[in-house]
């Protein structure tokens, strides 16, 4: 799937993700999702919650972009790091890479950085199971 096509599907089988696709690759994605008030948690930083959507939408694309559009791939685990805390005024960027892709499981990591810095922000390992066709 291309970058285009992968947006269109989220839009439409799963309206109510957040970020958009930027980049897909042979068993990796990079998402961007613009911060806002909706994305805070007190204390004026991005939420665990958002970093852990975009996290996972994102390695749900990584996989996508290899099996094709099958909406019932699912989350059968996530893991997520903390590292430091996010810059709540810029962007953040995930980055999923596909560890393994099997016929009924995929394994990956996600890198999450706020927009422009080095240092990652969380890093997230998670597994899908992939239905069978």
């Amino acid at each position: 799937m291309t970058v285009g096509e992968i947006n269109q599907f989220l839009h439409k089988e799963f309206p109510q993700h957040i970020g958009v696709v930027t980049e897909m690759g042979k068993n990796s994605a990079v998402m961007r999702l613009d911060v806002d008030d909706a994305h805070l948690r007190p204390g004026g930083t991005v939420s665990g919650p958002t970093m852990m959507a975009l996290a996972d939408i994102c390695l749900y694309v990584a996989i996508l972009g290899q099996i094709g559009p099958v909406a019932l791939a699912v989350t059968t685990n996530l893991n997520i790091n903390f590292l430091r805390k996010p810059e709540p005024a810029k962007a953040m960027i995930a980055e999923a890479r596909l560890l393994k892709l099997g016929k009924r499981l995929a394994v990956g990591e996600i890198s999450i950085y706020s927009e422009g810095d080095d240092e990652p922000v969380a890093h997230v390992t998670a597994t899908y199971s992939i239905p069978p066709r």
